[in-house]
C-alpha cells in the first residue's frame, strides 16, 4: 500500500489550493507568475548545475519526443475514423499528448522514489515546457483562426524562464564557474519551493474550472491515451533505451501524469476547444487517483 501513502499527502496539497480558493478566491495568476519567473528558473538552474551530464540526457530526449509524437500519430489515425476537423483533432492533441510532470509528476516522484530520482524529474520537467512551448503552442495556433493571437503568445513562451535556467546552470556547470555553498544553497532554497507551490496552483486552477457539455467519447478516449496508453509506450520504450532502471520507471510514471495544466491555458489563449481540454484535464487529474497507484505498484 506504499503508493497510497505517495498519493494522500499529494491530494492533499492539492486539495489545499483547491480549498483555498474556492474559499479565498486567491490571486492564483499572481502565483503562478512568482513560481514560473522565480522558482523554476533556479530549480532547474541547480539541478543542471550539479547533474553529472551522460547519454542517459539525450536518451530523456528521445524518450519525450517519442511519447508525444505517438500519441500525436495516435489521435490522428483516430481523427480520420471518426472525421474529426482540425480544431477537434487539435483540441484532443492538447488534451492527451502532453503529461503534468510539472505541478504533478515532480512532487509524485520525490514522494515515491525519494531525493536520488528527483534530478531525472526535474529534467524530464524541462524537456516536457520546451515541447509543450513549441509542439503544443503549434498545435495550440493551428486549431485558432486568430494568427494575430498566436504570434503574441509565441512572444510570451519565449520569455518562460525555466529553459534559460537550465542552460544558465548547463554553462556554469561546463564552465566549471564556482559557486560558493551559501550561494548554492539559497538557490536551492527559492527553487525547492517551486514544488509545494505548482501544487497548491494546480489545486486552485481545478477549483476555476467549469464543466459544460461532457463529450463522453471523445473524453473517453483522451483519458484512455493520456492515462492508459502513454504509460504503455513509455512501457515499451524502456526496453529499447539504455537507461538505469530508477530513471526507466521515473519515465513509465511520468508517463501516466494526467493532461498538463499548461494545454488549458494555450487551448483558453487560442480558443481551440477550451472547455474540451480543462475537462480533460479536471477528469484526468481526478482519474489518476485510480489508475496512478496501479502504475506505481506495478513499477
Amino acid at each position: 500500500m506504499q503508493f497510497v501513502t505517495v498519493l494522500l499527502p499529494i491530494f492533499f496539497i492539492f486539495a489545499v489550493g483547491f480549498v483555498g480558493e474556492k474559499v479565498l478566491h486567491i490571486n492564483t495568476k499572481a502565483i503562478t507568475t512568482m513560481t514560473v519567473y522565480l522558482m523554476t528558473p533556479l530549480l532547474s538552474f541547480s539541478v543542471f548545475y550539479e547533474t553529472t551530464f551522460d547519454m542517459d540526457y539525450l536518451m530523456m530526449a528521445i524518450y519525450a519526443l517519442a511519447l508525444v509524437f505517438g500519441i500525436i500519430g495516435i489521435i490522428y489515425i483516430v481523427a480520420i475514423i471518426r472525421g474529426y476537423d482540425v480544431k477537434k483533432t487539435c483540441g484532443m492533441i492538447l488534451s492527451s499528448a502532453f503529461m503534468n510532470n510539472g505541478n504533478y509528476g515532480t512532487p509524485l516522484v520525490l514522494f515515491a522514489f525519494g531525493q536520488p530520482a528527483l534530478h531525472y524529474a526535474v529534467i524530464l520537467m524541462v524537456i516536457q515546457q520546451l515541447i509543450m512551448a513549441t509542439i503544443g503552442v503549434y498545435y495550440a495556433a493551428k486549431g485558432s483562426a486568430d494568427g494575430e493571437a498566436a504570434n503574441e503568445t509565441w512572444k510570451k513562451v519565449l520569455k518562460v524562464p525555466i529553459m534559460y535556467g537550465a542552460m544558465l546552470g548547463t554553462l556554469f556547470h561546463f564552465l566549471h564557474i564556482p559557486l560558493s555553498n551559501t550561494m548554492l544553497d539559497a538557490i536551492k532554497m527559492v527553487g525547492d519551493a517551486a514544488i509545494p507551490t505548482v501544487m497548491l496552483v494546480l489545486g486552485m486552477t481545478l477549483a476555476k474550472i467549469t464543466v459544460k457539455k461532457i463529450q463522453v467519447k471523445p473524453l473517453s478516449i483522451a483519458l484512455t491515451l493520456r492515462l492508459i496508453i502513454s504509460p504503455l509506450i513509455a512501457w515499451g520504450m524502456t526496453f529499447i533505451l539504455p537507461v538505469d532502471d530508477m530513471l526507466k520507471q521515473v519515465m513509465i510514471v511520468l508517463a501516466a501524469m494526467p493532461s498538463a495544466a499548461n494545454t488549458t491555458m494555450y487551448a483558453l489563449q487560442y480558443g481551440t476547444e477550451p472547455d474540451f481540454v480543462s475537462t480533460a484535464t479536471l477528469f484526468s487529474t481526478l482519474a489518476s487517483i485510480i489508475t496512478l497507484p496501479i502504475v506505481l505498484f506495478i513499477v
